[in-house]
């Protein structure tokens, strides 16, 4: 099967966010299909851009191929980012016939946050005869409604309601990312045939067959030193962005000060000089920031620790679910999570691998993490085998990406090459 999937933000384990499309990808090919990544040049998502001379441009990671529009960079969700967006699209839609000679798919995914690939992506499924898959990560426009204070009749939120509508109604399969969707897109006019749920994950077999990145020597000595102080370590391994309640963390640090308690964040993001300098102006020792880890260095990092935190703001958008990310880290690693969110599916629960606390509360946050703390190794140890075994069975790229092609239906006629079966996990 030849596939070429959409996505403005994609980028891969070198250059950064997003993941899913390159982990998809990478195991679509690695079961013999044909995968081309289509997405813009600039993504404030990446840490690595790439550099295209010409539009559609073709570079390679890891064997998945990659084609670039070339968009212009911006900081911020202001009038650069509109932009951007507005580049990629009416270029993609400007070139549509070109890409659609060119790469002759027999699937085409759009799946850039936003509704308006759906446009050129109609195009090029049409121009090619292929099957057309709009995949939702977020709820567009009602993420921006609920979150940013639109009106309905804003003129920029009709133009992605018509885009929203247009891709429920000309989709051949809709797949969502969250679990609690299916409700509003029949309300938007898509027939509830259409719709598939396929998850987030993580890439097993990947990370447990790459040979780890070396954890930098002062984040080693740090543990090092923490667990000769007789502390228990609560770890975060994410971004530090607006968008995440990492200063929940910090506050549950702050109460948290008198106990044998330590807290050890992993990452980058715009929060985290405030971060650092609000606990450094504290005077908290039990609070600790340790920058960017390689990726394949995160399992290592995580497994020295005790505990992991995931902190969520609330959200009128949790009544969809949400995309567990992070989450999959702690579980792969064998790690109790305390997960702090109002979404109507909650990993920790629904897993028995930790606690659930509610969001933007860090004294339940704090009182999760003493819970976890005077339990014994052994109940700890058992939290942290069922939330592996359920990353195992449920949230493997390898189970996500067959689930996916499962969804398309049984239209493509291409059968795809067996894999060998991989030793268990």
């Amino acid at each position: 099967m030849n596939i070429l999937l959409i996505n403005h933000y994609a980028g891969s384990d070198r250059m950064g966010m997003e993941y899913r499309p390159f982990y998809l990808a990478r195991e679509w090919i690695a079961d013999g299909h044909r995968v081309t990544i289509l997405a813009a040049s600039f993504s404030h998502l990446r840490t690595r851009q790439p550099e295209p001379c010409a539009d559609l441009d073709t570079t390679e990671e890891e064997g998945v191929r990659f084609r670039w529009l070339r968009t212009g960079r911006y900081s911020g969700n202001g009038l650069g980012r509109i932009a951007n967006m507005t580049t990629f699209v009416s270029k993609m839609y400007a070139l549509a016939d070109r890409i659609a000679r060119e790469e002759r798919p027999d699937v085409v995914i759009c799946s850039s946050t936003y509704p308006l690939d759906i446009y050129p992506g109609t195009r090029i499924a049409r121009k090619a005869g292929a099957r057309l898959v709009f995949e939702v990560h977020d709820l567009w426009p009602l993420s921006p409604m609920l979150l940013g204070g639109y009106s309905e009749r804003h003129p920029y939120i009709r133009f992605l309601q018509m885009a929203e509508d247009t891709a429920y109604r000309n989709a051949d399969v809709v797949v969502s990312i969250l679990p609690h969707t299916l409700e509003h897109m029949v309300s938007r006019g898509m027939d509830p045939a259409k719709f598939a749920y396929v998850p987030n994950g993580v890439p097993v077999s990947h990370l447990l067959a790459a040979p780890a990145a070396e954890l930098p020597t002062a984040v080693t000595e740090l543990v090092e030193r923490e667990r000769a102080r007789g502390r228990f370590l609560v770890g975060y391994a994410g971004g530090m962005n607006p968008s995440n309640a990492v200063d929940a963390i910090l506050d549950a640090a702050r109460i948290l000060a008198g106990e044998d308690v330590s807290f050890v964040l992993a990452g980058n993001g715009s929060l985290a000089s405030t971060l650092k300098e609000q606990a450094a102006r504290d005077g908290l020792d039990n609070f600790h920031m340790v920058g960017m880890l390689p990726k394949l260095a995160v399992q290592d990092f995580l497994k020295r620790l005790d505990v992991g935190v995931m902190p969520w703001f609330s959200s009128p958008l949790h009544r969809f679910g949400v995309s567990h990310n992070k989450m999959f880290d702690y579980m792969l690693a064998s790690r109790p999570v305390v997960q702090a969110n109002d979404s109507r599916d909650n990993i920790a629960t629904e897993a028995a691998c930790g606690i659930a606390v509610p969001p933007e509360d860090p004294a339940a946050m704090a009182q999760a993490i003493m819970t976890l703390r005077w339990m014994s190794p052994a109940e700890r140890q058992i939290l942290g085998a069922n939330g592996r075994r359920f990353v195992l069975q449920h949230h493997d790229y390898r189970i996500l990406a067959a689930r996916f092609l499962q969804s398309i239906g049984p239209a493509q006629e291409v059968h795809s090459i067996a894999r060998p079966t991989e030793a268990a996990v």
